[in-house]
């Protein structure tokens, strides 16, 4: 008869083995420890992105001091983008600053044009290569270095599409169902494809098979990353430990809304071409869209997101911009209304974007450049990813 223990816990009576109990109280043991030491330095950020903190989360019960199988020197970030289109401005202050910036804090940084996720909605094929070109040609425009970064196309490195079957079949059908995203994108669709729904398992393979540690992720993207940990942990439990459990690094940027919607954050997709900025836009194209921006009737500017959502909006991006705090952008609007500040704020996004979108021009006329520096990323990553891949192979059984 198999050896068991009673546990009665909150009226639930639960029958586990004795076994089992004992790795389930070292676990809790293990926890409890992990929380009476403090949060080491190399862990502590500064500058344009937080850690998230909160003991409550995923991320900080997932904490865990750097092991040997981790990459040394305080660890590796690793995110990606979709090749859907030129990012816009909201993609530039709200991430790829802070990717350029994160190039220079961490010795290992990678990058990647996720164009597996891109075609969870139909993509015509060839604008999907030129749109990935173009991402890359955007990319380096913004600051990111080749030198410094890993920078490769995803579905170049098919270690990618294995890891995340293996830990689709280790992930519950209503644990991706709660996913927020799923609910939003399955009604918009009516019905949702299966790689639609799957996506964050991709998500997390994405991230687990570099052994990351840190991940630079907006607030709607939390529970993805919540989800990549949870899978990590299982798969340490059934087969050994392996994965480190990455952390969540977010932007302290506030989010840039729609020019004429700010209820709605700026988007790629918005259907009314005045809503977003990109950073390939003219000058007279940035000056009109900001110019038709909505605000309200009062003239003055004042920055107060519940009530003056618009003016706010246009607050939010000035400073960001200029790199001036919420507090120095109204100071610098005081004495004029809104049309006026509206020509500031003009002044102020075609001063830092023009030199990027005239980088991107320079780079796109070189399309054999982009190309070689996707396919030598596509081949760095290779060489870090293949030996986990392996490892995770013979764990599971393969070989």
């Amino acid at each position: 008869m198999m050896d068991i223990e009673i546990l009665k816990q909150q009226h639930i009576i639960i029958i586990v083995s004795r076994q089992r109990l004992r790795l389930f109280q070292q676990a809790r043991l293990k926890a409890k420890a992990q929380w009476s030491r403090p949060v080491p330095e190399e862990m502590r950020l500064s500058g344009p992105v937080r850690l998230c903190r909160n003991r409550n989360s995923a991320f900080a019960q997932g904490y865990k001091r750097k092991t040997s199988d981790e990459p040394p020197g305080g660890g590796r970030i690793f995110s990606g983008i979709q090749p859907t289109g030129v990012p816009h401005l909201g993609n530039y202050l709200g991430a790829l600053e802070n990717w350029v910036s994160l190039q220079n804090q961490y010795p290992s940084v990678l990058y990647s044009i996720v164009d597996l996720h891109s075609i969870t909605q139909p993509q015509d094929p060839a604008e999907l290569r030129s749109n990935i070109v173009d991402m890359a040609a955007s990319l380096l425009a913004c600051g990111v270095d080749p030198e410094r970064a890993i920078l490769f196309q995803q579905s170049q490195v098919s270690e990618h599409a294995e890891l995340s079957w293996i830990l689709g079949c280790l992930t519950s059908m209503p644990r991706l169902r709660h996913l927020p995203q799923w609910k939003m994108k399955s009604k918009q669709k009516n019905e949702g494809s299966v790689g639609l729904y799957t996506y964050p398992v991709l998500q997390a393979a994405d991230i687990l098979l570099y052994k990351s540690t840190h991940v630079p992720v907006g607030e709607d993207q939390v529970q993805h990353l919540e989800l990549a940990q949870t899978i990590a942990r299982i798969f340490n439990n059934r087969y050994g430990e392996l994965f480190p459990e990455p952390r969540a690094l977010l932007s302290s940027t506030r989010k840039v809304k729609s020019l004429r919607d700010p209820s709605a954050k700026m988007s790629k997709s918005d259907p009314q071409t005045m809503a977003t900025i990109t950073i390939t836009d003219s000058p007279d194209d940035i000056a009109l869209k900001v110019r038709r921006a909505v605000t309200d009737f009062i003239s003055e500017v004042t920055f107060d997101p519940e009530t003056r959502p618009g003016v706010s909006n246009l607050v939010t991006i000035h400073a960001a911009v200029s790199k001036i705090s919420v507090e120095e952008a109204v100071s610098q609007a005081r004495g004029l209304d809104t049309g006026a500040y509206k020509t500031l704020v003009a002044a102020a996004v075609i001063q830092r974007l023009t030199p990027i979108r005239e980088e991107i021009e320079r780079l796109r006329s070189d399309r054999a450049h982009l190309e070689r520096v996707l396919a030598l990323g596509s081949q760095r990553a290779r060489e870090l990813a293949a030996p986990v891949l392996k490892e995770v192979r013979q764990r599971v059984g393969f070989c």
